[in-house]
C-alpha cells in the first residue's frame, strides 16, 4: 500500500520538506528544512514526532550539517553536530541510532563532497528501511486481526490504540496502524478506539485525521475511557507503538500507555506493541530504571489549542501559575505485553523472544 510520505527531499528546492504536525488537523502545512539547526528545531518543537520519523529527520540533519560545512575540521564539526542532534529529545532511541549510524558512513579518507554524498544516501536508505519495516510490521500484525475477525462472524474487530503510531510518526503506514490499514484494505471490518492522548492530543488530532483520510471507522475517546470499554467487552485488542524498547521487552511509549496495559491485563485482552527493530535499545535491560523519560514544557498541559470559527486559538484551561508535571512517556513492563510485532515477526516481550528474531544481536548481548 502506498500512502503519502511525511518527509521527503525536494530536489527542485534542494532541501528537506516535512508535514508540520503541530497544526493538523486544522491546517496541513509544509515546513522546509535546509540546515542542521532547522532539523533540530523540527525535532524539539514537535514539527516532527514519532521515533522512526525523528530518526530519519536526524539523518537528513546530519547531511545538511555536512553540506553547509565551512570550518577547518570536518569530522570534528560532524561530531559536534551529532551531539547537538542527540540532545534534542532523550527518550526516542531511533534518534541516537540514526545519528551514530550517519557518523559511521563518513571518513577522513573521503573528500567532503564524497562524505556529503554518503550522508545523503544514508538518509534516503534509512527512510526506505523504515518504510519497508512498517510494511512488514503490517503484514505480521494483520494475521492477529484476521484471527480475531474469524471469531467475530463479521462483526468489526475492536482495536484500541494510544497516541499516534501511524504514518505521521513514521514515513508510511506506521507501526501500530500498519496492521489496521492492511486489514481495512483486505476487507476485514475494523473499528478503532482512539485515545485523545493528552496533553498534546496526538490521538485526537493526528491518529483520527489519518484514519479518517483512509476511510477507517474510528471513535475518539478520553484517555480514561479505555478501562470501561474493556470491562464491557468492547475492546478485542490493544495495539500501540514504542519510542524505545529494552532488550528484556519493557516498552516506553506515550504517557498513559502503562495504564492501558494494566487495564488490558486485568480484563484478559491482548496488548501488542508494534515497533521496528530500530526502536529496540540493545544496551538496556530495565526500562523503568534505565530509559530516560522526557519532561516537557508546562504549557502543553496548561494550554489547549482549538478551532474557533476559522481561526486556531490557544486557551488556558487551568488556574494561572498552577504547578504542572508533564512527563512525556511511561514504561510498560514486559510482563504486561502480549507480544512485540516487528518487521521479522511477532515475538514474546522477553530477551529470549527478541534475540530469537534477531540472532545476530545474541553474541553482543550474551
Amino acid at each position: 500500500m502506498a500512502s503519502p510520505q511525511t518527509i521527503w527531499y525536494n530536489y527542485d528546492k534542494n532541501l528537506v520538506e516535512t508535514i508540520d504536525q503541530r497544526y493538523l488537523p486544522f491546517q496541513n502545512l509544509i515546513v522546509e528544512i535546509s540546515t542542521l539547526d532547522e532539523a533540530r528545531r523540527a525535532i524539539t518543537g514537535m514539527i516532527v514526532r514519532g521515533a522512526p520519523l525523528i530518526g530519519v529527520t536526524a539523518a537528513f540533519g546530519m547531511y545538511l550539517a555536512a553540506r553547509n560545512f565551512s570550518g577547518a575540521d570536518f569530522l570534528a564539526d560532524m561530531n559536534k553536530a551529532a551531539d547537538w542532534l542527540k540532545s534534542s529529545r532523550p527518550t526516542a532511541v531511533n534518534l541516537a541510532f540514526a545519528v551514530d549510524e550517519a557518523l559511521s558512513v563518513i571518513s577522513e579518507k573521503c573528500s567532503i563532497p564524497q562524505n556529503n554524498q554518503q550522508l545523503f544516501a544514508f538518509a534516503e536508505t534509512l527512510k526506505q528501511r523504515e518504510i519497508e519495516f512498517s510494511n512488514k510490521i503490517g503484514v505480521h500484525g494483520l494475521e492477529l486481526i484476521k484471527a480475531t475477525s474469524e471469531t467475530k462472524k463479521g462483526k468489526p474487530v475492536q482495536i484500541l490504540t494510544h497516541c499516534n503510531a501511524g504514518r505521521l510518526a513514521t514515513i508510511e503506514l506506521g507501526t501500530a496502524t500498519a496492521p489496521i490499514y492492511l486489514a481495512h484494505l483486505a476487507g476485514i471490518a475494523v473499528h478503532v478506539w482512539v485515545d485523545e492522548t493528552r496533553p498534546r492530543n496526538q490521538g485526537a488530532r493526528l491518529t483520527a485525521w489519518e484514519l479518517g483520510e483512509a476511510g477507517i471507522p474510528y471513535t475518539i475517546i478520553p484517555d480514561n475511557t479505555g478501562g470501561h470499554l474493556m470491562q464491557h467487552g468492547m475492546v478485542d485488542m490493544v495495539i500501540v507503538g514504542s519510542d524505545r524498547t529494552t532488550l528484556n521487552g519493557d516498552v516506553a511509549n506515550k504517557i498513559g500507555t502503562y495504564l492501558k496495559a494494566l487495564a488490558a491485563a486485568d480484563n484478559g485482552i491482548p496488548f501488542y506493541v508494534a515497533l521496528p527493530s530500530t526502536t529496540i535499545d540493545w544496551n538496556l535491560n530495565d526500562g523503568v530504571a534505565e530509559i530516560p523519560i522526557e519532561q516537557r514544557d508546562d504549557s502543553e498541559v496548561s494550554v489547549m489549542e482549538g478551532l474557533l470559527g476559522n481561526q486556531v486559538h490557544q486557551f488556558r484551561i487551568i488556574p494561572e501559575k498552577s504547578p504542572v508535571a508533564n512527563y512525556g512517556f511511561d514504561v510498560t513492563p514486559a510482563r504486561l505485553v502480549t507480544g512485540l510485532v516487528t518487521e521479522r515477526g511477532i515475538c514474546k516481550a522477553s530477551r529470549e523472544g527478541i534475540l530469537e528474531l534477531f540472532p545476530e544481536k545474541r553474541l553482543k548481548n550474551d
